[in-house]
């Protein structure tokens, strides 16, 4: 292994992380393993990780039945192309999603990431409405607050003004936005919002291909949660008005808001869904749109009749067996004893009484909990240096952003783990306020 100091400057000097400058100016902690919830650091030290790695690593690190999986599809083989190829494990998981998603969405396309998961939902809709003989219905409606992903018409979905992405415009495809959704999952909904959103989607319903939304969490551009009775007013104005209907459930869907996806709380179906992220319980890249037999019928009556979209690592039998292992685990009651609903309401318990004291705290603008979700909102941008390096002295790894400090933890994470994320939180809190 490269000594402590040549790592951290061959870092500095080459290695260009995520949403930082080049050379950095923060510098990262560097993992030499992890197992279960933590991750330990070459300096010997371990933190409780209070991120599911960008909420991906559900089930925790080194899990068996995973391992196990890789290994096993290791020996027969780690890639095939997609384009005129199959294999079982990208069957059996498509299979497998269709019938777990939301009821209507029969077929599923396999990509490499959630942003491109997005790009091709959005690809899928503007290619059945122009397939239809209406090549003019090619924007999208979204509501402010949403973050969809860091590629082009990702981008463009992507909160316009307070989203960080905003240095974008005039070079993004122009979209519709509506205001932010009122705040408060189980708020109800605000008669004067539904009536906003139903005249916006019917003002430009000639020229819209699809809504797109994140159900019930937006999570990057804020953390916001609102009420699933918006979801129902969107699915009955797309219906009224012939516009397809899109959820982003990548950072949502596999429980972690407490339901499989969370158009569940609404009980609503997408024509579309994009799903990511835990898919393979954090071990690899993987995602996929679903969609409706309409959709893709539509597809194929056009001129051009297939979806034009191949990416080279498509299907990837190595993911695809990895993310049967962990949808296996999900559902496995050896794995959860009370099933993985039971295991994220307890989660939510815990941190709702843990993030609790926090509250009072005349920096702190609002404190939210939802499945195995927690955020303190602050009432000024985070010193997100101070911030971590607060959590890490209590143990604990976080990523806070904007001005917010949150955990979405493991669903393998126990009580006394969840009692030192909380007092993670709350340390990052108080160095920044």
């Amino acid at each position: 292994m490269l000594p402590a100091e040549k790592l951290a400057e061959l870092d500095r000097g080459r290695v260009w992380h995520p949403y930082a400058p080049m050379p950095g100016t923060i510098a990262p902690l560097p993992v030499a393993s992890a197992s279960g919830v933590r991750l330990r650091l070459a300096s010997g030290e371990e933190l409780i990780d209070g991120m599911s790695s960008w909420w991906a690593a559900i089930h925790g690190y080194a899990h068996p039945v995973l391992d196990a999986a890789a290994r096993d599809q290791l020996r027969r083989m780690s890639h095939v192309m997609f384009g005129g190829l199959t294999h079982e494990p990208a069957v059996t998981l498509c299979d497998r999603l269709a019938a777990l998603a939301p009821e209507g969405l029969e077929h599923v396309f396999l990509c490499d990431s959630g942003s491109v998961s997005v790009e091709v939902a959005v690809k899928m809709c503007l290619q059945y409405w122009r397939s239809a003989g209406r090549p003019a219905k090619r924007r999208l409606l979204t509501w402010r607050g949403g973050y969809h992903g860091d590629t082009f018409m990702a981008m463009s979905v992507c909160d316009p003004d307070g989203g960080m992405h905003r240095m974008w415009a005039g070079a993004l495809p122009r979209q519709v936005f509506a205001g932010l959704p009122p705040a408060g999952f189980a708020a109800g909904v605000d008669p004067a919002y539904d009536r906003s959103l139903r005249d916006l989607i019917a003002a430009h319903a000639d020229e819209l291909a699809a809504v797109i939304v994140e159900p019930v969490v937006q999570g990057a551009g804020g953390m916001r949660f609102h009420d699933p009775g918006y979801l129902r007013v969107l699915r009955e104005a797309c219906d009224e008005h012939g516009v397809l209907l899109v959820f982003d459930e990548i950072a949502t869907g596999f429980g972690r808001t407490g339901a499989m996806f969370a158009a569940g709380h609404a009980g609503v179906s997408p024509d579309v869904m994009c799903v990511g992220k835990a898919l393979t319980g954090g071990y690899l890249s993987l995602a996929a749109a679903l969609c409706s037999a309409e959709v893709a019928a539509g597809i194929s009556r056009g001129e051009l009749p297939v979806l034009a979209h191949g990416p080279t690592f498509m299907g990837n039998p190595l993911a695809c067996a990895v993310a049967n292992a962990s949808l296996d685990v999900l559902l496995d009651p050896a794995a959860y004893p009370d099933g993985w609903r039971a295991a994220v309401g307890r989660i939510e318990g815990r941190l709702r009484a843990g993030l609790a004291p926090v509250a009072g705290l005349s920096a702190v603008n609002d404190v939210r909990v939802l499945g195995a979700i927690g955020v303190i909102q602050l009432r000024h941008e985070v010193d997100i240096a101070a911030a971590t390096a607060a959590s890490v002295r209590a143990g604990v790894w976080l990523r806070p952003f904007r001005d917010l400090v949150y955990t979405m933890p493991p669903y393998v994470t126990s009580d006394d783990d969840l009692a030192m994320i909380c007092a993670g939180v709350m340390a990052a809190v108080r160095a920044v306020s």
